[in-house]
């Protein structure tokens, strides 16, 4: 056992699976999941053969479907080093456990029958697991957004102060996206078709020799296959393989994901500089060798360190696709081997770590108030000087007045790191006495934010609950990160 350890340690492991991923999602892309699907395909491809007519027994059938797990992984490893070739050393593996069926196996199929069909077999299943997490990071922000509706804040564009917001308005911008991405998970699942029984370059002749030329069993061999695997549809044509555009797509919707969460914890790292939200931050939790006081925001800034990775791996497909000559060649083998499973195993890691984050989100409304108090003045002029010329003061000379104290504030709080106080110059200039008992309620923030609260309240019951309906259920499930 110890000897084994220290081969574990001696090799490489992927940190997305021994860091980080998730074991369902670990799972999915694991060996013993591939090989087993292999069998399962190659149990449905002769059960349907033998309810078109072929000569293949149930006994056959049952001795195959009886050992789908029996696999001998040592003896693959041996038969693929003696054959260099990964499916025909799972027959031998498989014929072996399997002597009665042994004639029968991968019957009429190709290497690509197993291959490329457990391909989207997985993915589907990938998308399966991760469309609940989304759904549950959906939900919790969503009720962060419902907390914070009204909760004023102060805007950033360009990163410069701007118009005031609402904490749960900026969220909802948050929300939105991920929405966006949740309709193209779901949309991308549910059109994923199954390779189906193809034949080598895709023409179906060596099943259409096995019927004996009857094009309408080979036809329902298709469709029966197709169905046992769970899939509505099938391919109608393809080469060797389903065209690679397919995993175009698929990867397509998992970086547009990484780009949504990616942009999610940028802010939440601004706003943790700012000191105005925060990640949850453990008890025992240390943010610094060196710092003792620090709390960075380790959760966010991963998660924008493994969308990065995430949206990356968009390039391989579709250099990929691009370099398929004709009906199929092998250089796609090796590189999808790596970013498809690579791409489901990222956006399952930053679903889950995002999940953490939202669930445990700290809002400081004092800071915010305080720095509110700082940039308001300046945003409330044009309201003072509206009310000055209802109480008849002049346009022009109320703005000249404001310009000069707005000015003389400013050098305050950038020339001698002092507040801005040109509330209180207003305060003390005589010519603003008219509208003196008026000036609290000119700078009360929440008059400064618009329509975010109810932005807020109709974007959540229209679009965001309705979307989260289907996942009732799956939703309230936490998340634990080991590391």
């Amino acid at each position: 056992m110890a000897a084994q350890e220290d081969d574990e340690l001696n090799r490489y492991r992927s940190p997305l699976v021994s860091r980080y991923a998730s074991r369902d999602m670990a799972f999915n892309f694991s060996e013993r999941r591939k090989h087993r699907a292999w069998r399962a395909l190659w149990a449905q491809l002769a059960r349907a053969q033998r309810i078109l007519g072929l000569p293949i027994t149930e006994e056959q059938i049952q001795e195959m479907e009886l050992n789908l797990d029996n696999i001998d992984f040592k003896m693959a490893a041996e038969e693929e080093k003696k054959l260099r070739h990964d499916v025909m050393a799972h027959v031998h593996t498989f014929a072996h456990c399997c002597p009665k069926a042994a004639p029968i196996i991968h019957l009429g199929a190709t290497s690509c029958y197993v291959g490329d069909n457990t391909d989207l077999i997985v993915m589907r299943d990938g998308f399966d697991l991760l469309l609940p997490k989304l759904a549950r990071v959906i939900s919790r922000l969503a009720e962060f957004a419902e907390k914070y509706a009204d909760l004023p804040t102060l805007g950033f564009t360009h990163y410069q102060p701007a118009q005031l917001t609402t904490v749960g308005k900026r969220c909802c911008l948050w929300i939105q996206d991920l929405c966006m991405d949740l309709g193209n998970l779901e949309r991308m699942r549910n059109e994923l078709r199954f390779r189906g029984v193809k034949g080598t370059t895709g023409t179906q002749a060596s099943f259409l020799q096995l019927f004996e030329g009857d094009h309408d069993k080979v036809e329902e061999l298709d469709r029966l296959v197709t169905e046992m695997a769970g899939f509505k549809r099938s391919y109608l044509v393809t080469g060797q393989t389903y065209s690679r555009k397919v995993d175009i797509e698929v990867m397509s919707v998992l970086a547009s994901l990484g780009a949504s969460v990616h942009k999610i914890c940028t802010d939440i790292r601004l706003l943790a500089n700012l000191k105005e939200i925060e990640e949850p931050f453990e008890k025992e939790q240390i943010g610094s060798s060196a710092m003792p006081y620090k709390r960075n925001p380790m959760r966010s800034e991963r998660c924008c360190s493994l969308s990065r990775h995430l949206m990356t791996l968009l390039m391989d497909p579709l250099q990929t696709a691009a370099v398929q000559w004709l009906e199929r060649t092998l250089d796609d083998s090796a590189n999808r081997r790596i970013c498809l499973a690579e791409g489901f195993l990222t956006a399952d890691i930053i679903l889950s770590t995002l999940q953490n984050i939202s669930e445990g989100l700290v809002v400081y409304p004092k800071v915010i108030e305080r720095r509110i108090r700082q940039e308001l003045p300046f945003m409330a002029t044009e309201n003072v000087i509206m009310a000055m010329v209802k109480s008849g003061g002049n346009r022009q000379d109320c703005h000249e007045r404001i310009r000069v104290l707005s000015q003389e504030a400013a050098a305050v709080v950038k020339q001698e790191g002092g507040d801005n106080d040109l509330i209180a110059r207003i305060r003390a200039d005589p010519y603003f006495a008219p509208i003196l008992g008026q000036l609290d309620s000119l700078l009360d923030p929440k008059s400064f934010t618009g329509r975010a609260p109810q932005q807020v309240t109709r974007f959540l019951k229209e679009e965001v609950f309705p979307m989260l309906t289907p996942y009732q259920g799956k939703i309230d499930v936490k998340v634990e990160l080991e590391l």
